[in-house]
């Protein structure tokens, strides 16, 4: 069943379809709405040049962090991969002397 999530963006709402298996699909378009808001006031025209650079600075922020995320779990993952190999060969030397 899809879900109707709808946000404001420069006093406009804008209603999307969310797939039924997306259950944070309003808080990734709150953090849409809230990226813009923070980018919003660098604009002062109202021009919807302006509102179109905003957006677009406002997703590749949020690209951004998301790249930074993806590196950071990735970074986190070979960390955890070299301390476990570690610990097993630590643990092999004390079992097998």
């Amino acid at each position: 069943m899809e879900q109707l999530v709808t946000i404001e963006l420069f006093g406009q709402p804008y209603t999307f379809k969310a797939e039924a298996g997306v259950s944070n699909a309003k808080e990734v378009a709150n953090h849409l709405v809230e990226e813009v808001t923070r980018i919003e006031p660098q604009h002062s025209s109202k021009s919807s040049v302006n509102k179109l650079a905003t957006l677009i600075l406002a997703a590749l922020n949020i690209a951004n962090e998301n790249i930074k995320l993806k590196k950071s779990y990735s970074d986190l993952l070979k960390d955890i991969s070299k301390r476990s190999t570690n610990l097993i060969h630590l643990l092999d030397e004390a079992v097998n002397g």
